[in-house]
């Protein structure tokens, strides 16, 4: 990881986590990466959506967003104001209400009396630019407002995987698989960040938003003091770019299902003791390239190893996963 922020979590089994299905960051995302030059790996038909969708300025009028190494978004008009609540229709409609004189003291409180060039053509016009941002807002929203819909249940299965997790105090088996851009070490979350700060969460509730837009996505804000909240790939993002079908929703029953998916308990339960790969390839049913992605992911959250012996490379399961197969069964 080239730069990270520090997110110091506490004791684990003390966080108040929920999950928020926000519009608006799924927004900030699309047009940071369609717009601002940040990779957060849209798939190409959803960036044409979405380039197209916008009015032909779009470019013009987020610059000042974006441009320079660090993204610089004023609290009164990124589309994560509401967050938890709220959606896009509303943010448009209070954006047409708000004061020039707010934004351009959010401006004055960030940059001093050096507001850099590129936010210049805001400063000497703010009622325009607040215009011509909330439209193209407005105008990447209707055009992938049916893409969010057809997410619904893929939404709907991840707020119930977190919240199963949270109940059996599985936490970190949750944060430690949000993203391969993440790392969490101890009670420490790492998200990618070229500021690279220190925070504290301090009680605060952590809010988990699943992301409809790329497998690269890592939008944050960590400095509210009601809250902290963590954007990130929506799992199964996949299938809405025309993959395999979803498969339906974990058993009630299986909690290890509901806490690291179906797939992955499988794999999970596959190793009591350790065995080759292609064995558990096998017993688990699906393909080695795909139980090696899997094991990837079961990797980064210490549960399996992976170890080679003479020409067979061998699965097995850590203390970690040891403990979590125990407890969720």
């Amino acid at each position: 990881m080239r730069g990270h922020t520090a997110l110091h979590l506490g004791a684990l089994d003390d966080l108040r986590v929920s999950v928020a299905g926000h519009q608006g960051a799924t927004v900030l995302s699309l047009i940071a990466d369609a717009f601002g030059g940040r990779g957060h790996g849209v798939p190409a038909r959803w960036r044409t959506l979405v380039a197209r969708a916008a009015p032909g300025s779009a470019g013009e009028v987020l610059r000042p967003l974006f441009d320079g190494g660090c993204s610089v978004v004023p609290d009164c008009v990124t589309p994560t104001a509401s967050m938890p609540g709220g959606d896009v229709a509303t943010q448009c409609e209070q954006l047409a209400d708000l004061s020039p004189e707010v934004l351009l003291a959010e401006l004055e409180a960030e940059f001093g009396g050096a507001v850099p060039a590129r936010w210049r053509p805001v400063v000497d016009r703010p009622r325009q630019w607040l215009r011509a941002y909330s439209g193209v807002i407005q105008a990447v929203w209707e055009a992938f407002g049916p893409v969010w819909a057809a997410a619904r249940p893929l939404l709907d299965r991840e707020a119930e995987r977190v919240g199963g997790a949270v109940v059996r105090n599985c936490a970190d088996a949750v944060l430690g698989d949000l993203s391969r851009r993440f790392r969490l070490t101890g009670g420490t979350l790492h998200l990618p960040d070229p500021r690279q700060d220190t925070y504290e969460l301090g009680g605060r509730r952590l809010v988990l938003v699943p992301i409809v837009s790329g497998p690269g996505t890592s939008v944050f804000a960590l400095d509210r003091p009601d809250l902290v909240w963590i954007g990130y790939p929506l799992p199964g993002l996949g299938q809405l770019w025309g993959g395999p079908p979803a498969a339906g929703p974990a058993r009630a029953d299986d909690a290890l299902s509901l806490v690291v998916g179906e797939v992955r308990a499988r794999v999970l339960r596959a190793v009591r003791a350790p065995a080759p790969m292609s064995e558990v390839a096998a017993r688990v049913g699906c393909t080695p390239a795909n139980l090696t992605h899997h094991c990837r992911r079961l990797e980064h959250g210490g549960l399996v190893v992976r170890h080679r012996q003479g020409q067979y490379v061998r699965l097995a399961r850590t203390e970690r996963g040891d403990a979590l197969v125990d407890l969720l069964s």
